[in-house]
């Protein structure tokens, strides 16, 4: 391949040149924005979009790990658009976020939906800044009523079927029950509801859960960043976006396997089994999952009363 000497252009095309290769290196760069003069460190936006499950959990875990471990990152902020999802990812995810507290601030935007799953995650968060019309909180689980099953051939014993409808039940309560004592455990100072008034499960505009203490001031994910930057005591900043590749709140298909078993097939190819409880904001659920499911599947919810 011949290269035309870049000499030999002429002044406009000079600078035609430079212009289309720094809007090349925009492009492929990562998406990192420099605010002030040089900036004393960085600010990372981290999102959490779409259906909750483990590969959801393993990239925002990575991103926080990350985030602990490179020096240059001064406090991190929670873009948050989902209506929840996994249990056994959610409570991951907050791990991850309450461990991240300890070593710098973290600050939360819920931008359409912070509900259910995704508010487990983000509970930790120093604030949570919503806009009016969010919908946040659904602090409870959401399935379908558990169809007992006998042993199956192949089983090593009786207890390896489907649980027993007590089982399940008791199951789902315990994962109401950690899901509400974390809430309170990291929110139970803002929040003026009593513990059965958060255990109902309800989901709340944006100016309804600033009100009850679910989160702490309306305003933009700019907001939400000037704050975090604020906490770390940044006068100037760098801008770090890390933007997912993780499904929409909506859920894309539903698959049944000729035993009968169902999983909801999310974008990135990984599952949720919706005859498990999971954290989904109970919108999600009917609009989303429940239409999907065989007429005999009757949802069981704790709670879930919206707007």
């Amino acid at each position: 391949m011949t290269l035309w000497p870049f000499n030999r252009l002429s002044r406009g095309q000079q600078v035609a040149v430079v212009a289309l290769l720094a809007i090349a290196a925009a492009l492929v760069a990562p998406q990192v924005y420099a605010f002030g003069s040089g900036g004393e460190g960085t600010v990372k936006v981290v999102e959490v979009s779409g259906i909750i499950d483990s590969d959801t959990s393993q990239q925002f875990e990575d991103e926080l790990r990350e985030a602990r471990h490179n020096d240059s990152v001064e406090a991190v902020v929670l873009e948050v658009d989902s209506g929840g999802g996994q249990p056994a990812s959610s409570e991951r995810m907050y791990t991850a976020v309450e461990r991240t507290t300890e070593e710098m601030p973290v600050t939360a935007y819920v931008d359409s939906m912070g509900a259910s799953g995704a508010y487990y995650a983000m509970a930790p968060a120093d604030r949570i800044y919503v806009s009016p019309s969010s919908s946040v909180g659904s602090v409870g689980v959401t399935g379908p009523a558990p169809t007992p099953t006998g042993p199956s051939a192949g089983q090593s014993g009786p207890d390896k079927g489907s649980l027993h409808p007590e089982d399940d039940r008791a199951g789902t309560e315990l994962i109401q029950e950690t899901f509400i004592d974390s809430v309170m455990e990291q929110r139970g100072d803002k929040i003026s509801l009593d513990r059965e008034e958060v255990a109902h499960a309800r989901t709340y505009y944006g100016v309804e859960a600033v009100d009850n203490g679910y989160a702490d001031r309306i305003g933009t994910l700019d907001d939400a960043i000037h704050h975090a930057a604020d906490s770390a005591g940044l006068d100037s900043y760098n801008l770090e976006f890390n933007r997912s590749e993780s499904s929409d709140v909506g859920i894309l298909g539903l698959e049944t396997t000729a035993e009968g078993d169902a999983t909801i097939e999310t974008s990135d190819d990984s599952s949720i089994n919706p005859y498990q409880p999971q954290l989904i904001a109970p919108d999600v659920w009917h609009h989303e999952v429940a239409p999907q499911l065989p007429d005999s599947a009757v949802a069981v919810e704790s709670g879930g009363e919206q707007p």
